[in-house]
């Protein structure tokens, strides 16, 4: 089982920064993958960045060039940095945790924390 808890979130105005925090507890597998999605009230949960392959990342289109996830793998933390923040970048943002295991996929979730845009 992994825990993942989150922190980090709030409010802030358009144009600033914020600073996410995910940090994962448990058995964990090499492979392994952690990322940061988020769900918008009345949205389905999206990808927001993530580690694929090891150090390798991927972003959505929508926050290339302002986001940036970045990690410590000792410490089973992952960070998201937040610049030049959006009104529409308002939702819950979630930590996740992807594993494969036997050809199974298995993915964990944090609680959530929220982040608050105003314009």
């Amino acid at each position: 089982q992994v825990q993942l808890v989150e922190s980090g979130g709030g409010l802030v105005q358009a144009g600033g920064s914020l600073r996410l925090s995910c940090a994962a507890s448990g058995l964990f597998f090499g492979g392994d993958a952690m990322g940061w999605y988020r769900q918008a009230p009345g949205k389905q949960r999206e990808l927001v960045a993530a580690f694929i392959s090891g150090a390798n990342t991927v972003y959505a289109d929508s926050v290339k060039g302002r986001f940036t996830i970045s990690g410590d793998n000792a410490k089973h933390t992952v960070y998201l940095q937040m610049n030049s923040l959006k009104p529409e970048d308002t939702a819950v943002y979630y930590c996740n945790l992807a594993r494969v295991r036997a050809g199974a996929k298995y993915n964990y979730w944090g609680q959530g924390t929220q982040v608050t845009v105003s314009s």
